[in-house]
């Protein structure tokens, strides 16, 4: 083939020369050697996630019968390896690089090939882009069965693929390579984070039937006290109060500016900035009951159990509507530690379980709410555990961006350094 083409949106310095596509076949040879007298034994699988991978990995066990063996594929080192199977992850089916440093077997299922002549980094990077997947869609289809992309191997083969010089395959490859690396390194620095949140949040507040924690900050002694949640509210359940019914707030009552109608996204998100329905001053005149304060605990009555924000010193005024409940507590609870036993107590979450028990609604109820039972320590006790939980989660969240940051890098690159 070895036709000329343009060149990538960005690419290395230096590097100024046309680019060529040349056929997969001019390339790579496809691999046909079958595992007669059962020369290996070890099955692999080409997964959309985890790459080339020992069967007994992915699986736990051998799903290939021994006996089968010989009609399989030789798949060995570097050699690339093409699976049917389409996911929402590979909508074509992935091809994958045998990055294991072994040889193993492979049902013939799949399509082998072994190049020559390209940089296999630059190759396996190449299919990590959605290039060739236009020519894949356009030659091929997903078959009888619709899990399973078919195209015929003498099709295949003619796949075009682009070819800067080989110094620019290895500048390409490497660069990639080590956004990877980074993407992989601060996805364990994520995972890390989190774990030690778990355990920490396991062992900081007594288990069930308990009066003290596993763990705790120095300088505190005292037994932690069982508290039924109207116990800790400013003049008990009076201080509940859910958001009027859709009724009360039907669109023809909304106008284009005027007091803010909190909704289910500000909790969801934490992000009490947005949203854009609005009531006159006359119609919160006769909601008024239903305003949030500043350092209210707004919980979604919808939805994922736990997801709550504490209402922002920063936020406009407004109300809330009937998907929010609204919690204002006593001196003797900070509402962010109610906050975090709400999202991420596991005893909390059981006792919303057992007290969901035959309830008909997919989300909470405030009936369930006030029966939950917290175990509280003193005030200054509870501002270290928050004050705690926080940089945790300040933690999470740099990590998170980070990792973010760097999946989009990658994502950009993908896109940009191949045509």
């Amino acid at each position: 083939m070895g036709e000329k083409n343009s060149v990538p949106a960005i690419r290395f310095v230096g590097f100024t020369d046309d680019w060529e596509r040349r056929g997969l076949s001019e390339i790579a040879d496809k691999v046909t050697e079958k595992n007669v007298g059962l020369q290996f034994v070890e099955t692999f699988t080409n997964s959309a996630e985890f790459g080339i991978i020992s069967q007994r990995d992915f699986f736990d066990h051998d799903i290939a019968k021994l006996d089968s063996l010989g009609g399989y594929y030789i798949v060995r080192a570097e050699d690339f390896v093409y699976n049917p199977r389409i996911s929402t992850s590979a909508p074509v089916g992935p091809i994958n690089r045998n990055k294991l440093g072994r040889t193993g077997v492979m049902s013939p299922l799949y399509t082998v090939f072994r190049p020559h002549d390209i940089d296999t980094t630059y190759l396996e990077h190449f299919f990590k882009c959605g290039y060739w997947h236009s020519f894949m869609n356009f030659n091929g289809d997903t078959g009888a069965r619709s899990d399973r992309f078919s195209i015929k191997d003498e099709v295949f083969f003619q796949m075009p693929i682009p070819m800067p010089q080989i110094e620019e395959q290895r500048k390409i490859g490497e660069y990639l390579t080590y956004l990877d690396y980074l993407i992989t390194l601060h996805q364990r620095k994520y995972s890390r984070v989190c774990n030690i949140k778990k355990s920490m949040f396991e062992r900081m507040f007594p288990r069930e039937g308990a009066t003290v924690p596993e763990i705790r900050f120095a300088g505190f002694m005292d037994a932690w006290e069982q508290r039924k949640l109207p116990e800790l509210l400013k003049n008990g359940s009076s201080a509940m109060k859910i958001g009027p019914f859709g009724s009360a707030l039907r669109k023809e009552v909304f106008v284009e500016e005027g007091v803010k109608v909190y909704a289910q996204e500000n909790v969801f998100t934490g992000d009490f900035s947005i949203g854009d329905y609005y009531i006159t001053e006359e119609k919160y005149r006769e909601l008024q009951s239903c305003e949030l304060y500043p350092g209210d605990l707004v919980i979604s009555m919808m939805g994922t159990i736990g997801c709550c924000a504490i209402f922002p010193k920063t936020a406009r005024k407004g109300i809330m509507n009937s998907h929010l409940l609204r919690l204002q507590f006593n001196n003797k609870v900070i509402p962010e530690y109610i906050m975090f036993l709400l999202k991420d107590s596991d005893l909390i979450r059981a006792q919303i379980e057992r007290l969901s028990v035959g309830s008909i609604m997919s989300g909470l109820s405030s009936s369930i709410v006030k029966k939950l039972i917290f175990s509280v320590p003193k005030i200054e006790e509870q501002k270290k555990i928050v004050d705690y939980l926080k940089l945790i989660d300040h933690l999470i969240t740099l990590h998170q961006r980070e990792l973010e940051r760097l999946q989009n890098i990658k994502k950009a690159c993908l896109e940009k350094m191949f045509v």
